[in-house]
């Protein structure tokens, strides 16, 4: 069975791209620092799909968190899929540039970018050792659009966007994709943004058929947005969305 890792794989995009994966057959390493929310995703996995799901808590700016990790996929077998998806916001709500808290900012680039990185390169061979080896960064719109008050998380995933993109370019064997799955009904948006927490927004499950698309398909190596995945072109991101 081939084994993907998720980080922040107990509820949101990350779970459900982990029932996702599961159904396809995979095998799971998931992280999230709720030991017990974690779990509990873990044996429904476990229990639904038949899946062998390593449930990990802890915090993945930790070094040795991200060691065991990689080590409960070598468990597994190897790991072919590395999803980094374990993201947080520079403040709760947002709020516009000349009140962001720096050490918010701090945190959000330590988690959304530093720690992805960390994890990259330990995971790196294990997944130069697979056939199929791939890394997906979960981007966001606000990568690349100015939108008010999102300055700071958008700085952060603008950074992993680059991250992801040199990273194709050194590592030729692997695929690397940064996928924006645009809005969804999260908790993340509901904490950024609490006054629109009521708006209708798509589901998470509706968003992760685009991500299992790449995975299917092993298109090039770059970014793209889980709308236009799910609409039928594969084509990358040419409006940087």
């Amino acid at each position: 069975m081939p084994v993907a890792m998720i980080t922040g794989g107990s509820k949101g995009l990350g779970r459900a791209l982990a029932e996702t994966l599961a159904g396809e057959g995979w095998d799971l390493v998931l992280d999230a620092r709720t030991a017990g929310v974690l779990e509990e995703a873990a044996r429904e996995l476990r229990g639904r799909y038949g899946s062998r799901v390593a449930a990990v808590p802890g915090d993945v700016t930790d070094a040795a968190h991200r060691a065991d990790l990689v080590a409960a996929a070598g468990a597994l077998g190897g790991l072919d899929l590395l999803v980094s998806n374990a993201s947080v916001l520079d403040a709760e709500p947002l709020v516009r540039l000349d009140a962001v808290p720096l050490e918010g900012l701090r945190r959000a680039l330590e988690v959304n970018v530093v720690a992805a990185l960390g994890l990259v390169q330990e995971a790196l061979p294990a997944l130069r050792a697979s056939a199929a080896g791939s890394v997906v960064v979960v981007s966001s719109d606000a990568a690349a659009e100015p939108y008010p008050t999102w300055g700071g998380y958008g700085a952060s995933k603008a950074a992993l966007d680059q991250l992801a993109a040199v990273l194709s370019e050194e590592e030729p064997g692997l695929r690397v994709w940064a996928v924006d799955p645009g809005d969804m009904a999260t908790d993340l948006y509901a904490a950024a943004v609490p006054e629109g927490a009521d708006e209708v927004r798509p589901s998470p499950r509706s968003v992760a058929p685009a991500f299992l698309r790449l995975v299917r398909e092993r298109p090039a190596s770059g970014r793209y947005t889980a709308p236009a995945l799910l609409e039928g072109s594969a084509g990358q991101d040419g409006d940087a969305r």
